[in-house]
């Protein structure tokens, strides 16, 4: 499953959510049929429970939805906190140097001479653009945007990523 976004608090009376999106296109989210729902990020694949979704739309920076069977108030008030995610196969495909987050944390990270930074552990928003939160195997964190001056090759077959980005910074 691929983690898209998470339930923040209710919207309204009528059963509407607020949804916090974790990807730069909200509205990919919003043409999906089907969601799928569970507590946690982390959730083995059985606790993903599939959730007809009845209408959706933007709300500011995110998104505000209503699935089909929740009709008020205190049953959308029961799924704040549930994370939202999707089979792979239920994405849409990625363009040229695009990524899905999930696809990215676990790559090897080597700079422009070869040297080994670490490994991403996670990815971070920070406003203007993302940032891979890299740790080698010290435990010693680096923060590096991911943006095209750092970011030279991302090869997901490979798993790794290449960065203009000294040992040293």
């Amino acid at each position: 499953m691929i983690v898209l976004g998470r339930i923040t608090a209710p919207f309204g009376v009528r059963g509407w959510i607020k949804i916090q999106t974790y990807g730069d296109d909200p509205q990919a989210l919003a043409k999906m049929p089907r969601w799928w729902l569970a507590p946690e990020e982390q959730a083995t694949e059985a606790a993903w429970q599939p959730k007809l979704l009845a209408e959706c739309k933007p709300h500011g920076k995110g998104l505000v939805a209503r699935f089909a069977d929740i009709e008020d108030c205190n049953a959308a008030e029961k799924m704040i906190g549930l994370y939202i995610g999707a089979p792979r196969e239920a994405l849409p495909k990625t363009d040229k140097n695009e990524f899905y987050w999930a696809d990215l944390v676990g790559l090897e990270v080597d700079n422009l001479a070869g040297e080994r930074l670490g490994r991403v552990a996670e990815l971070v928003r920070a406003g203007a653009h993302e940032v891979l939160d890299v740790r080698d195997e010290s435990g010693n964190q680096r923060l590096l945007p991911f943006v095209a001056a750092v970011v030279k090759e991302v090869d997901l077959v490979g798993r790794r990523i290449q960065v203009d980005w000294e040992r040293d910074w």
